[in-house]
Formats: structure tokens, C-alpha cells, sequence
């Protein structure tokens, strides 16, 4: 497992992940915002009093995976510029 590509913006990321197939894709959310809010809070410890109940992630998250019509380049593409879009401008994937 590991990460291609990280975008992030003010209240939320994205990110472009590989993993074998073993890993169903709400597992790797899972793994993702369980070590990321370990070392966040390992280092920033007084943050944990300021969030709401201690936790560091919301529980929603969408997850797209690579396919015959969006491809990883697609992906690397989005993820990359997004930041830069207005929202009106938003980049979109096809569904």
C-alpha cells in the first residue's frame, strides 16, 4: 500500500492510494485516519482538547477507484489541480 498523490485543502484531502486487492477500500480509510490522528496527536497533543470529542476525522469519505473510464492519470490529474480550481470551476470526474 501506498500513496501516489496528496492534495490538501482547507477541509478535506485527497488522496491517490495503491493497495492489493486484499484491502477492501473502507479498510484503507480506516488505516489512513487511524495512523494520520495518531501522529497528528502525537505531536500537536493539546490539539485533541480542542476538537469535539477527540477525534481528529469525520466518519464520511468518498472513495473512487480506477477503471476503464477514469483513469489513474485522470485521478492524478484532479487531485493535482483541484486546489487551484475555483469552486465554481471545480474539476469533474465522469460517473
Amino acid at each position: 500500500m501506498g500513496i501516489d498523490r496528496v492534495e490538501v485543502v482547507e477541509d478535506h484531502v485527497h488522496m491517490l492510494i495503491y493497495a492489493p486487492p486484499r484491502y477492501a477500500p473502507y479498510q484503507i480509510v480506516q488505516i489512513m485516519k487511524s495512523i494520520s490522528a495518531k501522529e497528528v496527536f502525537g505531536r500537536f497533543s493539546w490539539l485533541k482538547e480542542q476538537l469535539w470529542a477527540g477525534e481528529l476525522w469525520s466518519d464520511g469519505y468518498f472513495i473512487r477507484t480506477v477503471g476503464d473510464e477514469v483513469t489513474t492519470e485522470i485521478i492524478r490529474k484532479y487531485i493535482t489541480y483541484h486546489k487551484h480550481q475555483r469552486d465554481s470551476m471545480q474539476l469533474e470526474l465522469p460517473l
